[in-house]
């Protein structure tokens, strides 16, 4: 019973060390600044971090005024989305010159806000 009094007491003390310890690590975190906008974190540029995804889909509707492209796609791995049919803006105008309704064509497209553009499209 003795063994197991000392062995508390050396547990207690070395825990209570530990917090100690940990209380002034955190003591000294907090002098520190934290501002991460102000930090160089190798920034790059929107469309170097911007992911691209890629797909085979049937045009369907093309709109010039609006610059989008209706689009009846296959699947979209990158994002796990399954075949559907889908309006795009496109990143170009003229993007839509060279496509026609009916056509097959392959696509890339980005993710900019809540909706995707186009940024190549044809056969």
């Amino acid at each position: 019973m003795k063994k197991v009094a000392i062995a508390t007491v050396v547990l207690a003390s070395m825990l209570s060390a530990t917090t100690v310890l940990a209380q002034q690590k955190m003591g000294d975190m907090k002098d520190m600044n934290m501002d991460m906008k102000q930090m160089d974190m190798g920034k790059k540029s929107e469309s170097a971090m911007q992911m691209t995804h890629h797909t085979v889909g049937v045009v369907r509707k093309i709109d010039l005024k609006a610059g989008t492209v209706n689009l009846d796609h296959e699947p979209v791995p990158s994002l796990k989305w399954p075949a559907m049919n889908m309006a795009y803006k496109v990143q170009s105008p003229d993007l839509l010159k060279n496509v026609a309704v009916g056509q097959k064509v392959q696509f890339t497209f980005i993710q900019k806000g809540s909706g995707y553009i186009i940024t190549q499209l044809g056969k």
